[in-house]
């Protein structure tokens, strides 16, 4: 058996995060190559959590990542069982890893974790012994050179919005505004009323009819109470027509200004399930 360094040992402990007698048996069996040792520990680990992959993952991480000069950003939600592994400084890091692969490899839309995704996830898991995973994971593409995007992650990790916008706005005021859609009291549906969800608008529609047919009024005075509703619903869940949570005296659209628009947004949350 080849002589093992210590300082090899510690070294692969420390990149690994795996226990010394882990480490100074893989080295053993790799007879010293650092390398073949890491992918000996990769395989064992994955095999014993593999075993556990049953296990509740409820906790995790949002990251995202954005080529301005491209024009494409990506989001990701990456789980994990503990709240104290998701906001460990190396899991942060494997998560912020996962959504630059996924800007830089994926199509727009849903993106499929790729193998370079899944190594990252397996060493996270033999690293902490939890079992975590990559939830989801969307690309966004926009018009090269004339799509800026906004990002802003809660300082939890636990909701992250992304906002697609065109025209002249500041990174500092989009990420107001993505601040503004994590802690608006009533959460955006859409950028604007256009963008509602159609079966969400005949829901509401249908309540308030139903509403204003039991009141009795006159239908003159029952179909302006409905307008007048749907109009008081838009402005609660349609983003532009919201007030603004730093200055309610003020819309977003206000903030957003004439110069700029918003395509559209991202607001992701750990442990959705919609």
């Amino acid at each position: 058996m080849a002589e093992i360094n210590p300082k090899d040992v510690m070294k692969l402990r420390n990149e690994t995060g795996l226990p010394m007698m882990d480490c100074k048996a893989a080295l053993g069996d790799a007879k010293g190559d650092l390398e073949a040792a890491k992918d000996i520990l990769r395989k064992k680990m994955k095999g014993k959590m593999d075993k556990r992959t049953d296990r509740a993952a409820g906790e995790g991480r949002i990251a995202i990542a954005t080529n301005d000069a491209s024009g494409v950003a990506a989001i990701v939600e990456v789980r994990a069982e503990s709240d104290f592994t998701a906001k460990n400084e190396n899991f942060t890091k494997a998560a912020q890893k996962i959504a630059q692969i996924a800007l830089e490899r994926g199509h727009a839309g849903e993106v499929a974790p790729t193998p370079e995704m899944t190594t990252i996830v397996d060493e996270i898991r033999a690293q902490t012994g939890e079992n975590c995973s990559i939830a989801r994971a969307h690309k966004v593409t926009g018009e090269t050179g004339t799509t800026a995007w906004g990002v802003y992650i809660h300082h939890d990790g636990k909701t992250g919005v992304l906002i697609q916008a065109t025209g002249s706005i500041n990174e500092t005021t989009l990420k107001e505004i993505g601040m503004h859609i994590t802690a608006s009291p009533l959460r955006p549906l859409g950028v604007t009323a256009k963008d509602i969800p159609a079966n969400l608008v005949e829901k509401e529609q249908k309540f308030r009819i139903e509403q204003a047919m039991e009141s009795g009024k006159p239908k003159e005075i029952a179909e302006k109470i409905v307008e007048g509703g749907m109009r008081k619903f838009y402005e609660e869940v349609a983003l532009m027509e919201q007030p603004f949570v730093k200055d309610e005296t003020k819309k977003v659209k206000d903030i957003v200004g004439p110069k700029a628009q918003i395509v559209g947004f991202y607001r992701w949350q750990v442990g959705e399930t919609a």
